[in-house]
């Protein structure tokens, strides 16, 4: 199906959201000479209204989104576009243009990556890095203790907080050996689907 450009004098209304974390990161045009540059180069290019020409999102600061896949509303006037973005979205520095109160584990793990990929003075995750595996290693492995530990323990505050960093490592310890969360989130789909309730099988139970 093809947009319908004949509403809104040509322009097609478009939601960027992130592929990985499911954020939604900004709303922007496009005429149909954006959408086939779109298409086109695989990165976003949007029609700017005010200064009345195409402009590529990121073209200034670098920060381009590249398409990983496109859906038209029912009406085929309005279009999401799954983007894996290379920066920040929003002009300000933030992630965002409608504010960076989305976190989740993929929030994070893009943020070690950025932290390994681009090191700064005074990094942990820089350090951990530079220390190399076994270090990383050993920090899953105390913080999988402190787990435990609280909860033998009963602290559900000390639980939380130690969970988090095991979570922290760990993903730490997947951009060391250069797995994806996302393959990670993929494995546990298809088990999922393959097991949508858990099976007993004498002693084991397999979810």
């Amino acid at each position: 199906m093809r947009p319908n450009f004949d509403k809104a004098d040509g322009l097609l209304s478009v939601i960027l959201q992130d592929s990985s974390t499911g954020q939604v990161l900004m709303n922007g045009f496009m005429n149909e000479e954006a959408y086939e540059k779109t298409l086109q180069d695989n990165v976003v290019w949007f029609y700017s209204r005010s200064k009345e020409r195409l402009w590529k999102k990121g073209e200034t600061s670098g920060h381009i989104q590249i398409v990983k896949s496109m859906a038209l509303d029912c009406d085929a006037d309005a279009l999401l576009i799954q983007v894996d973005p290379q920066g920040p979205t929003c002009h300000l520095g933030t992630q965002s243009c409608f504010g960076d109160d989305h976190f989740n584990l993929q929030t994070l793990s893009k943020i070690v990556d950025q932290k390994v990929d681009y090191p700064q003075e005074g990094s942990y995750t820089s350090y951990l890095t530079e220390e190399g595996l076994d270090k990383i290693l050993k920090k899953c492995g105390e913080e999988m203790t402190e787990v435990v530990i609280a909860a033998k323990n009963n602290d559900r505050q000390e639980l939380v907080n130690e969970t988090s960093d095991l979570f922290y490592h760990m993903l730490v310890l997947l951009k060391q050996q250069d797995v994806s969360l996302k393959e990670v989130e993929d494995n546990l789909e298809i088990r999922h689907g393959q097991n949508l309730s858990y099976k007993v099988r004498g002693n084991i139970e397999e979810w």
